[in-house]
C-alpha cells in the first residue's frame, strides 16, 4: 500500500472505493488503512476517507465504527470519537474501551473513569483490555481506593492469573505507594512473562526498595529470562535511590556490552542515576551519545543542570536544542525558567515568557508556576500577580508561590492576606503554605494568627513535619514566646540543623545567652554539627548577653575544632561583643586584625557601639568607613548627629542635618506595632491619627501620673533637639512605643501580656519607664526592639539593663 504522506486526496479516494466492494465494506483492508493514518497522524486524510466511505453507501458494521472510533481517538478528535461512539446502533465492549482509551490518551482522566462506571452499569462484558485500560487509568487518578474495588472485580472474574492485567494492578499499587499489595498480585500469577517481572522490578525501584529489586532481579535471572531495555532501566532507578554511583557504573557496563546504551530508556535512566550520584559530568556524556529527536531527553538535561545551579548550561543546552528543531514543551520550559530564576535575571525570564505565549503554553501550569517564580525572585510581583490572574486552573504550587514571594520581598501582610485568600477557595495548604505563612507571621511577630495556623497544621499531616516545625520555633520565638518555641521544639518527631539554629537564634534574640551556651553543648553531645549558623547564633547570644569571654572563646574553636572558617557575620558579631561590653579600643584592633576586609555591617556594629558609650572619636572614624562604603546610608548622619547632641555640639547637628536635607536623606521614623484580634496596629513617634487616640492620651496621663508618684524621673537627655524641658517630657510620652503599649491598656483582657515590636533601639528613657509601668500596674510587657526582646515584669527587664 502506498505510504499515506505521498498520496492525494484523488489517491485515497480511490483506495477507499476499493474498499467498498460489491460485497459492501472490507473492515479488515479499512482498518489496515486507518491504521496507517494512525501512524501519520494524519486526521484530515482519516476524515476524507472516512467521508468517501459514508458516501459510498457500503454497510458499516460494528467493526468498522469501532474502527473509526480508535482513529480519531488516536488522532485527537474525542469530539469526532464520541459523535461515532453516540451514532452506533448496537455497542460492544471494544467501542467503550477504544473511547476510554481515547480519554486516557489525551489525559481526561475523570471523564475516562465516568465511562467505565457507565460501561459497568450497562451490564457489557469485561475483558482483560478493559481491566488494564481502566487500571491505567486509576494510576493516573491515584484512586488507590478505587483501584481495590476493580481489583476485587478482577477477582471475581477470573481475571487475576491474567499476566497483562496483572501487570496493571502492579504498576497501580506501586505508583500509590501499596508495595506489599503489589507483590501479592505477583506472587498471586503463575505464569509470570517478563513484563510482569519488570514491571515489579521497576515498582520496587520506585518505592525506594532497592534491594528487593535486585533481589528479584536475581530471582528472574534464575527462571532463564533475559532482561530487555525496560529491566535494566528498573535496575539504574534502584541505583539512582541508592545512590550508589559503583553499582550504576557496573550495570552502566553491562548495558554498553548488551548494545543498549543509546536505547532511549536506558539512557533516560542513566541520565537520571549519574545526576542522582551527583555526577553531572557523566550525565552529560551520557546525553550526548543518546539520539537528539526527543524533547524528554532534552528537558531531563535542562532540568538537571538548572536543579545544579549550572544555569547558563541549562541555556545553552536550551539554545541547541532549538537549533535541532526539536519543539520546548511545558516542562522544557519550567527548566528553563528555573535557570532563570537560579539567576535571577528579569530579562532573560521575559524572554522566555514571550517564547512561551508564541507557542501556547501560556496557559500550561508547570510553566506558569516557574514563570511566577522568576518573576519572585527578581521582585516583580505585579508582573507575577499578572500571571496568576491569567492562570484557569490553578494548583497548590500557584498559590504558595505568590505566598513565598511575599513573604520573602517582605510584604508578610500581603502573604497573610493571600493566605486566606487560598483558604476562601479551599486550595489544601502544604507544608510550604505552612511555614511561608509562620514566616510572615514571625516578620509581624502576629502572634495571634500564628497561633490559628499553628491550629491548622495540627489538624494536617504536617504538624510533625520537619519544616513545618522549624517554621514554628522561629515564629514563637520571634513573636516573644519562647517558652511555647521549645514546647514545640520538644514535641518534634526529628531535629536537624535548622531547628537546632532556630532554638538557638530564638534564646539569643531574648537576651538568653547561658541558656544558648547550654543548648549547643546539648547539640553536640548529639553527634550534631554545628554549621556558620550556629555561631552567628552563640555569639550573638553572648554579645547580647555581655560574655565576652565566652564568646571569643567560641569564635576562636570555629576553626580549630569545627573546621568552619569565620565568615564576616561572626566578625560582626564580635565587634558588637567587644563594642556593647565597653572594649572599644579591643573592638577597633580586632577590625585592623581581620583577614579580610571590614563590610559596612561591621563598620556599623562599631559606631552603634560608640554611640552607646558616646565615643566621638571612635564614632567618627567608623562612619567615616561606613559613609565610604554607602555614602548615602542615611541612618550613619543620623547616629553621628545623635553623638553630637549628647555632647551639646548643637551646630554641628545642624550642620548634618542640613547636609541630609540638601542630599534627600531622611532619618528612618521610629515605628511600633501592637497585634490585637488578629489586626496590627501601627504607630509612629507623635502619631495622633489612630480612632482611639484620645482614649490612649488618657491613658498615657493617667501612666505619667502613676510612674511619678512611683518615682519615675524622665531622662530628658535622650530627647536630641534643642527644645525646652518640659516640652522634652512631652515628646518622651509620644514615642511609639508608649503609644503602642496605650492601645494595649485600652483593648487586651486584662492581665494578658503586652507584646510590642519596634523598627529601632528602645531608648533608654522607654526602658525606664516601661520597667515601672510593668511594676505600677502588675503586667507582663514584651517589646522587641532591632536588636532583642526586652521581658519587662515585676519593675524588671530580662536583659539587666544591658542592651
Amino acid at each position: 500500500m502506498t505510504s499515506l504522506a505521498f498520496r492525494s486526496e484523488e489517491t485515497n479516494c480511490k483506495i477507499a472505493r476499493e474498499i467498498v466492494g460489491a460485497n459492501g465494506l472490507d473492515s479488515f483492508a479499512y482498518t489496515q488503512l486507518l491504521q496507517d493514518i494512525v501512524e501519520q497522524n494524519s486526521l484530515m486524510e482519516g476524515k476524507a476517507i472516512h467521508g468517501h466511505v459514508m458516501k459510498s453507501g457500503g454497510c458499516v458494521d460494528l467493526f468498522a465504527w469501532n474502527t473509526f472510533i480508535n482513529m480519531y481517538c488516536k488522532c485527537g478528535s474525542l469530539a469526532d470519537a464520541r459523535r461515532i461512539f453516540d451514532e452506533i446502533p448496537k455497542r460492544n465492549t471494544v467501542s467503550w474501551v477504544a473511547l476510554i482509551q481515547g480519554h486516557l490518551q489525551n489525559e481526561n482522566f475523570m471523564e475516562a473513569w465516568l465511562l467505565f462506571v457507565k460501561l459497568t452499569r450497562h451490564g457489557y462484558e469485561l475483558n482483560a483490555f478493559a481491566f488494564t485500560t481502566v487500571l491505567k487509568v486509576l494510576v493516573n487518578l491515584e484512586f488507590v481506593e478505587a483501584g481495590s474495588c476493580i481489583h476485587g472485580l478482577i477477582v471475581r472474574l477470573a481475571f487475576d492469573d491474567h499476566t497483562f492485567v496483572g501487570s496493571a494492578l502492579v504498576e497501580l499499587y506501586s505508583e500509590c505507594g501499596c508495595i506489599q499489595e503489589a507483590r501479592k498480585v505477583f506472587d498471586g500469577i503463575v505464569e509470570k512473562d517478563l513484563v510482569l517481572w519488570t514491571g515489579m522490578i521497576d515498582a520496587y525501584a520506585q518505592n525506594a526498595c532497592s534491594e528487593q529489586a535486585f533481589g528479584l532481579f536475581c530471582e528472574m535471572r534464575n527462571v532463564g529470562l533475559k532482561p530487555n531495555p525496560f529491566t535494566f532501566s528498573a535496575l539504574i532507578k534502584a541505583c539512582a535511590c541508592l545512590e550508589d554511583e559503583g553499582l550504576g557504573r557496573s550495570i552502566h557496563g553491562f548495558v554498553i556490552k548488551k548494545k543498549l546504551d543509546s536505547d532511549f530508556f536506558v539512557g533516560s535512566a542513566l541520565l537520571d542515576m549519574y545526576a542522582a550520584c551527583g555526577e553531572l559530568r557523566d550525565a552529560r556524556l551520557v546525553f550526548e551519545m543518546l539520539p537528539h529527536s526527543s524533547v524528554v531527553i532534552w528537558s531531563y538535561m535542562i532540568a538537571r543542570s538548572a536543579q545544579f545551579s549550572e544555569s547558563k548550561e541549562a541555556l545553552m543546552l536550551f539554545q541547541r536544542m532549538q537549533q535541532a528543531l526539536v519543539p520546548p514543551n511545558q516542562f522544557t520550559y519550567s527548566s528553563v525558567l528555573q535557570a532563570c530564576s537560579n539567576m535571577a535575571s528579569l530579562a532573560l525570564g521575559k524572554q522566555v515568557h514571550c517564547h512561551i505565549q508564541k507557542t501556547g503554553y501560556d496557559s500550561s501550569i508547570f510553566a506558569s508556576n516557574a514563570l511566577m517564580d522568576v518573576y519572585v525572585k527578581c521582585g516583580e510581583m505585579e508582573d507575577a500577580l499578572r500571571v496568576f490572574g491569567n492562570l484557569h486552573h490553578k494548583n497548590d504550587v500557584s498559590w504558595n508561590t505568590i505566598i513565598v514571594g511575599y513573604a520573602q520581598l517582605g510584604h508578610s501582610e500581603g502573604a497573610l492576606k493571600f493566605f486566606h485568600k487560598m483558604l476562601g477557595f479551599c486550595v489544601q495548604v502544604t507544608d510550604v503554605t505552612l511555614s511561608s505563612t509562620l514566616c510572615a507571621c514571625a516578620s509581624l511577630a502576629a502572634l495571634e494568627i500564628g497561633i490559628q495556623i499553628h491550629s491548622l497544621a495540627v489538624k494536617t499531616v504536617y504538624d510533625r513535619d520537619v519544616v513545618v516545625g522549624n517554621a514554628l520555633i522561629d515564629m514563637y520565638a520571634k513573636c516573644g514566646n519562647i517558652k511555647d518555641a521549645h514546647k514545640v521544639f520538644n514535641l518534634m518527631n526529628e531535629h536537624d540543623i535548622i531547628s537546632w539554629n532556630a532554638l538557638i537564634t530564638g534564646y539569643s534574640l531574648h537576651g538568653l545567652g547561658l541558656d544558648v551556651l547550654k543548648l549547643f553543648e546539648t547539640m553536640l553531645a548529639y553527634d550534631l554539627q554545628p554549621n556558620s549558623v550556629t555561631f552567628v547564633g552563640v555569639l550573638s547570644a553572648c554579645s547580647n548577653a555581655g560574655l565576652v569571654k565566652h564568646g571569643l572563646s567560641y569564635f576562636q574553636s570555629m576553626a580549630k575544632e569545627h573546621l568552619i572558617i569565620p565568615g564576616m557575620e561572626h566578625y560582626t558579631c564580635m565587634v558588637m561583643l567587644l563594642g556593647r561590653s565597653g572594649c572599644l579600643r579591643e573592638a577597633m584592633e580586632f577590625i585592623r586584625d581581620m583577614p579580610m576586609k571590614p563590610d559596612v555591617m561591621v563598620w556599623r556594629a562599631m559606631l552603634g557601639a560608640c554611640v552607646i558609650y558616646n565615643n566621638l572619636e571612635f564614632g567618627k572614624v567608623s562612619a567615616q568607613h561606613v559613609l565610604e562604603l554607602e555614602p548615602l546610608d542615611h541612618s550613619t548622619y543620623v547616629l553621628v548627629s545623635n553623638m553630637c547632641a549628647a555632647a551639646g555640639r548643637w551646630k554641628d547637628v545642624a550642620g548634618i542635618r542640613k547636609f541630609m536635607r540638601e542630599k534627600g536623606l531622611r532619618k528612618e521614623p521610629g515605628l511600633s506595632w501592637i497585634e490585637i484580634q488578629g489586626r496590627v496596629h501601627s504607630f509612629a513617634m507623635g502619631d495622633l491619627s489612630h480612632p482611639q487616640i484620645m482614649e490612649i492620651k488618657e491613658t498615657l496621663e493617667w501612666l505619667k501620673e502613676k510612674l511619678h508618684r512611683a518615682g519615675y524621673v524622665p531622662d530628658r537627655n535622650v530627647v536630641l533637639h534643642d527644645v525646652g524641658e518640659d516640652q522634652k517630657e512631652q515628646l518622651l510620652w509620644l514615642h511609639s512605643e508608649r503609644l503602642a503599649i496605650a492601645l494595649g491598656f485600652i483593648n487586651l483582657p486584662m492581665g494578658s501580656p503586652i507584646r510590642i515590636i519596634k523598627n529601632l533601639r528602645v531608648c533608654s528613657d522607654c526602658h525606664a519607664a516601661i520597667k515601672y509601668i510593668s511594676k505600677v500596674v502588675d503586667r507582663e510587657i514584651i517589646v522587641r526592639d532591632m536588636n532583642r526582646f526586652h521581658h519587662f515584669k515585676n519593675g524588671i527587664c530580662s536583659c539587666g539593663d544591658y542592651w
